[in-house]
């Protein structure tokens, strides 16, 4: 059967064009020529390294502003020792991050409270001593702790049961650690405000050398002791001297006991602020309830989700 075209069909497996068949490759001919382009040596030096990723945008932008450009970088190397001395890990702490995102928001939210009421029924007194109160309030709360807290801790291991007992009493060198650290930064601030206020013009009567010794410390007390003091004062106030440590319910225990004893003590020193009667009682009791009702749901949370009981 004859076929169309000039030379044998070019089906599968018969090679070739329309013009013929392909010549097979000579197996005893020249090896092929090499590429131009072949695979790089290898390094000597290890592999390159791996493609950057752009800082993100937000990130650092305080370095644009000069004054938060200095000062954040100083309030971190305050809090990262206080926050590594007040509130640590360990023992039977649980982790719970959607509990503190309700706790700030709860502070956040307790601030503007406060403010809208004493813009609306206050005066500029007022809020002024509402903001020394509230300063007031961040140091004193620690003494009370120092000073409740054993009672509380105390009770809390008698109401444990018997078997569990000498565990938790074992847990309490970390909190009294805490209790140390935090009685002798009181200890030292309280030592360098008492030489300042006994020789105000101490430093008027230095020159060269001595007036630069005793300058960089002071220096370095009101920018960095500062500081540091009031961020351990806040996390004391929180972790209630790393409480948590020995039973992960002690600090809700013990917030909801200061934060009645701090109520007390705010309505028979200040008395009853301005305004109608559900302002002021909003005024007086808004935060000891909210802070009540978080701790109580903190309870539960710590029993529902991880097994955590008062007893257990």
């Amino acid at each position: 059967m004859a076929t169309g075209g000039w030379g044998p069909p070019n089906g599968p497996g018969q090679g070739g064009n329309r013009w013929g068949p392909s010549p097979a490759p000579d197996p005893f001919g020249p090896p092929p020529a090499p590429q131009p382009y072949g695979p790089p040596p290898p390094n000597p030096y290890g592999p390159p390294p791996g493609p950057y990723r752009p800082a993100p945008a937000g990130r650092r932008w305080y370095r644009r502003v000069p004054f938060l450009s200095f000062l954040v970088p100083l309030l971190r190397l305050a809090h990262r020792p206080a926050r590594r001395l007040f509130d640590q890990d360990g023992g039977g702490r649980v982790h719970d991050p959607v509990v503190d995102r309700v706790q700030i928001t709860r502070t956040v939210l307790g601030v503007l409270a406060t403010l809208a009421l004493y813009y609306m029924y206050g005066s500029d007194g007022d809020l002024k001593d509402q903001a020394s109160q509230s300063a007031g309030q961040l140091i004193v709360t620690p003494v009370l702790l120092l000073i409740a807290g054993p009672v509380i801790v105390a009770l809390f291991i008698r109401y444990a049961p018997a078997e569990r007992r000498r565990m938790l009493r074992s847990r309490l060198s970390v909190p009294a650690k805490t209790v140390g650290w935090y009685v002798l930064t009181v200890a030292v601030l309280a030592a360098t405000l008492w030489a300042v206020a006994a020789n105000p013009e101490g430093l008027e009567g230095l020159h060269g050398v001595w007036l630069f010794v005793a300058a960089v410390p002071a220096l370095v007390f009101v920018l960095w002791g500062l500081p540091f003091f009031f961020m351990a004062s806040a996390y004391v106030a929180r972790s209630a001297f790393n409480t948590a440590y020995v039973h992960a319910a002690l600090p809700a225990v013990i917030t909801v006991v200061m934060v009645w004893i701090i109520a007390v003590m705010n309505a028979t020193g200040s008395g009853m602020p301005h305004g109608p009667l559900w302002a002021q009682f909003c005024s007086l009791f808004g935060g000891p309830l909210s802070v009540t009702a978080l701790s109580l749901w903190e309870l539960r949370r710590l029993r529902t989700r991880h097994g955590v009981t008062i007893r257990g």
